[in-house]
């Protein structure tokens, strides 16, 4: 019974130490990091969807003949609640694909939304629009963060995929690279844009930036 034991021990030893050395464990750790990271993109564009009724309301007050911008909004405000992709589905390129979109559609709904404070100065000045477009403005830079966050673990996860002899070790246990955000320049990267929407003019070229 000894021997079975020490044996037993021995083989676990040495299957702990077989898969340290081939990447195993590196290989979770950074899996669970992308999930981590993901978990906190999803935050973001959740905080940021959980402000659109008020800032709708508050507007609404102001601009009650600008429904097509409401509509709009509520579209895709409902668009983006309709998908949630988990863990699971990272590896799925059209899943993020179609986060992606949902969301961008999302951030071009609000960037207009805004504009309507350009035609209507007591909207401008109500304090609790001001109050509302600071969360917002403050939830995109969280968003343009937590995204950045995610690719850079993203990109780390599916080169030790990718490297030899870790990716033998990928191989064996089904961990395939993950679907990442799709960046134009390195720039969207390594630098959160400053979301401003105070300018009408400025909607499209910030937010598209932290949107797509």
């Amino acid at each position: 019974m000894n021997f079975v034991r020490k044996f037993a021990m021995t083989t676990l030893l040495v299957s702990s130490l077989v898969l340290s050395g081939c990447g195993y464990n590196k290989l979770q750790a950074q899996d669970e990091q992308v999930n981590a990271s993901w978990s906190e993109v999803m935050n973001q564009y959740q905080r940021r969807a959980d402000l659109v009724p008020n800032l709708v309301s508050v507007v609404q007050r102001y601009a009650q003949h600008e429904q097509g911008v409401f509509t709009q909004v509520a579209s895709a405000r409902a668009a983006a609640g309709s998908i949630q992709v988990t863990p699971e589905m990272l590896n799925d390129p059209n899943a993020m694909k179609q986060y992606q979109e949902v969301q961008a559609q999302m951030t071009g709904a609000l960037s207009r939304l805004m504009a309507i404070s350009e035609n209507y100065p007591q909207l401008k000045a109500d304090s609790l629009f001001q109050d509302l477009q600071s969360q917002l403005e403050g939830t995109e830079n969280r968003i343009t963060v937590a995204r950045q966050r995610y690719i850079q673990d993203v990109q780390g996860y599916n080169t030790t995929v990718r490297q030899f002899p870790t990716n033998l070790t990928a191989m064996v246990f089904g961990m395939n690279p993950k679907a990442n955000f799709t960046v134009e320049n390195a720039n969207t990267i390594s630098t959160a844009p400053s979301v401003n929407f105070d300018n009408a003019n400025a909607h499209g070229t910030k937010t598209a930036a932290a949107g797509q």
